[in-house]
């Protein structure tokens, strides 16, 4: 065997399994894919880029000028705990969810872009939040005690 075929096999192999693992590696972020149930019982995926260090939690989606459809970010933290998000540098119109670490939703907020005057502090201790574009949350029927399945991205 040469080694233009071994290369393609490793490159083939490689690919396979990526694809088998709900986190994959895209220009050094994460990517993982999220289940939510809704309120009617559906389950709704959406892929996010996983925020779990202070560098990343701290940039977010800031400096974007888009974000796809069915995509988002997920902060991670080591534990529940109050969260305040805001909007500085940030020029798309978000929705957030804060989620318990049972991956309840305990609350969900619009927020305006650009507006470093208001910020969206949590009303209950919160392990995850997850922004997404304005809207999506109410688009797929998903509000308040709506659960987010996080297990297989970063455990539960």
């Amino acid at each position: 065997m040469n080694t233009g075929t071994s290369f393609r096999r490793v490159l083939a192999l490689f690919f396979c399994l990526t694809a088998a693992s709900p986190v994959t590696a895209v220009s050094s972020q994460r990517i993982c894919t999220l289940s939510i149930t809704g309120t009617g019982g559906n389950v709704v995926h959406l892929l996010a880029e996983i925020a779990d260090t202070d560098t990343l939690r701290s940039r977010g989606l800031m400096f974007r000028k888009g974000l796809d459809k069915n995509r988002g970010m997920i902060f991670m933290y080591s534990s529940e705990e109050y969260l305040t998000f805001w909007m500085k540098n940030t020029y798309i119109p978000l929705s957030i969810a804060y989620i318990s670490g049972e991956g309840v939703i305990h609350e969900i907020y619009d927020m305006k872009p650009l507006d470093t005057s208001i910020v969206y502090p949590s009303r209950l201790p919160a392990r995850y939040a997850l922004e997404v574009n304005r809207g999506w949350f109410r688009e797929h029927g998903i509000t308040q005690g709506c659960r987010v399945n996080l297990y297989g991205c970063f455990g539960k």
